[in-house]
């Protein structure tokens, strides 16, 4: 029987997969369809994990599950609470502990660096979302029905990240090309390398100081101008050209693709400076996140 179960083979779950087989466990790795990496430690299972009662079968056995599972990014609001709902229920029947991966998006609106103690009171519909599903499993773990972590990252780097930067920035950046940004390329933002947050939540799951509340896994802030300055070095390429995508530009892209619509009311993320703590992952767990150029050469 598998030790761990990673739910979700992005590339937060994959890497947070191969660090827990590495380290001699036994992992099982649960997608749709059964993707995930060729490693003699993970297990790779197809498995809808919106089925609890076949999920709660692949779970048996298990000592921690970790969440990184992802539905569409346009769909949120319908498509997760279920989803999460399934996991959640699966984990409390397997009696394994219960680590999720979650994002910045729950926390109320600020002028200044978020905390772990910023109120999750968001003004956002995907950020209702994410507020929900923390506060429901937060439930669960002080009903005392298991034991509940969460680490919430920020705009991914990283080998196999998806994110706005690898999606609209780096391809042009490297091709030499002018890249349209989201917001001002010259607002600090405190980014999430994907290795980072998979050491972040191994950390949690093995450490009694970590359940019952959230960690903001380690940060790398910089802007994305000076992002996209690195990977340019690092490939060799011109000096970046970057322009942010004007409200007729978004529209215009919104009707071949229902993805960009969702960009706007998450842009007070990139209009304006978006900084977050991590001292609290950093001091209790000695974690300290990679540097730009690390997570950029990945």
């Amino acid at each position: 029987m598998a030790e761990s179960v990673v739910i979700g083979a992005g590339a937060t779950g994959v890497a947070t997969a191969r660090r827990q087989a590495d380290s001699g466990k036994r992992v099982r790795l649960i997608t749709r369809s059964g993707s995930g990496p060729d490693h003699p430690g993970i297990e790779r299972i197809a498995l809808d994990a919106g089925r609890t009662d076949d999920l709660a079968e692949a779970l048996a056995g298990a000592t921690t599950v970790f969440n990184a599972a992802m539905t569409a990014y346009q769909t949120w609001p319908e498509t997760m609470p279920p989803l999460f709902a399934s996991i959640l229920a699966a984990t409390e029947r397997a009696g394994a502990d219960y680590v999720m991966l979650g994002n910045h998006y729950g926390y109320q609106r600020t002028t200044g660096p978020l905390t772990e103690r910023t109120p999750m009171t968001p003004h956002t519909r995907k950020g209702r979302v994410r507020a929900e599903l923390w506060q429901q499993a937060k439930d669960a773990h002080d009903e005392g029905r298991l034991r509940v972590t969460e680490v919430r990252a920020g705009q991914y780097l990283g080998s196999g990240a998806v994110s706005a930067f690898t999606l609209l920035v780096a391809p042009r950046v490297c091709q030499g090309e002018l890249a349209l940004v989201h917001g001002n390329p010259d607002a600090a933002h405190s980014f999430s390398y994907t290795e980072d947050v998979a050491a972040a939540l191994v950390a949690v799951s093995g450490d009694e100081r970590a359940w019952g509340r959230a960690w903001n896994a380690p940060v790398i802030t910089t802007t994305l101008r000076q992002a996209a300055t690195e990977l340019a070095e690092l490939h060799g390429a011109p000096e970046p050209r970057l322009e942010p995508l004007t409200e007729r530009d978004v529209a215009l892209l919104s009707f071949t693709d229902p993805l960009w619509r969702e960009f706007a009311e998450m842009s007070y993320m990139t209009e304006r400076p978006f900084l977050v703590d991590d001292s609290d992952v950093r001091d209790t767990f000695g974690l300290k996140p990679s540097t730009l150029r690390e997570a950029l050469a990945a």
